[in-house]
């Protein structure tokens, strides 16, 4: 049943892909999305948009949404917390913050040569570095988490004090990068985003260790897993998969929250299940917001993480409501 639902699930990324290659302004049927992909375009102007401009785009949204949703998942079981997500460690909150302070006082500081997306890679670096510390001095789990929740905090108010001082020009580009994005895709972009592929293949090999510390870290000490190696291991990844992901496209809500339960509900709670199942649900969820994203109030585009938290945020209230019977790790 597991292997048939990933199949199906694999099925359905395809075709989410070939049809977002096809929609958006200028709306491109599926005859002649598929003659260009194989060279036989029906006119130049097609090439160029599905080849140079939405294919990137394409791939880009399936790395970046196929990162967020298994560094989710490895977070989920390392800290057995159902509420969990990539934001929990603070690489979001610090990523958008550093961001928003090369789009506002980067020239004044020198850092105009970083860019945005090194700026806000070494952003969610830095503060996931922080919380690894005051979680390593505090000795305990609940030392990391609540470090995490505070400089998420603080990095979000700075976010906020930065808003406000910038101008108008400014306080647009942060707020749409803030929102996420990934107008900005070109094959650069998608290069950088494959790096994320490895972390990926490195969380499935972890997923015997995933399952045996859901059982608890006293347990999963009897069966010769290191908990304190494989949470900074894990802490780590996800941090590098979420910052790759943030620099590129800016900060997508959800993704990591809800696709790792919507896998566990449906094929189970096996990590050698969820984290290919949610690598590729990530992927299907962010095309298919990015997809309306380009659809909805066309020609103008919406900040895609407008489009997924309008989607997750409802599905997982009705998530907890519903079936919280279901969500246990």
């Amino acid at each position: 049943m597991p292997r048939a639902g990933l199949g199906i699930l694999a099925l359905i990324l395809l075709i989410a892909a070939v049809v977002s290659l096809g929609v958006g302004t200028a709306s491109i049927p599926m005859v002649e999305v598929f003659s260009t992909l194989m060279g036989e375009g029906f006119s130049s102007a097609h090439k160029t948009i599905v080849v140079d401009i939405r294919l990137p785009r394409t791939l880009l949204a399936v790395l970046v949404g196929a990162g967020v949703a298994t560094s989710g998942a490895a977070i989920q079981g390392l800290f057995r917390n159902p509420l969990a997500d990539p934001a929990l460690i603070g690489v979001s909150g610090g990523a958008a913050l550093f961001a928003a302070g090369y789009l506002v006082v980067g020239v004044e500081l020198g850092i105009a040569s970083l860019g945005i997306a090194v700026s806000a890679f070494v952003g969610g670096l830095l503060t996931t570095w922080l919380v690894l510390e005051i979680g390593r001095r505090g000795g305990t789990i609940s030392s990391m988490l609540l470090a995490g929740v505070a400089i998420n905090a603080v990095a979000l108010s700075g976010v906020g004090i930065l808003t406000y001082l910038s101008s108008d020009i400014e306080l647009r580009s942060v707020a749409f990068w803030a929102l996420g994005s990934l107008n900005g895709a070109d094959w650069t972009a998608v290069i950088i985003a494959g790096s994320i592929l490895p972390i990926i293949a490195v969380f499935l090999t972890r997923s015997e260790q995933l399952n045996a510390i859901t059982l608890g870290d006293r347990e999963a000490g009897h069966l010769g897993i290191s908990v304190a190696r494989l949470r900074i291991e894990i802490v780590i990844l996800t941090a590098l998969a979420t910052g790759i992901s943030v620099a590129l496209c800016g900060v997508i809500a959800f993704v990591g929250l809800v696709v790792p339960h919507l896998i566990r509900l449906s094929l189970g709670s096996n990590h050698y299940v969820v984290i290919p199942g949610s690598a590729i649900l990530g992927g299907i969820l962010l095309l298919f917001a990015d997809s309306l994203s380009r659809t909805v109030f066309s020609p103008a585009e919406l900040p895609v993480g407008i489009i997924t938290a309008l989607l997750g945020g409802p599905f997982f209230i009705y998530l907890i409501v519903r079936q919280k019977g279901k969500l246990g790790l």
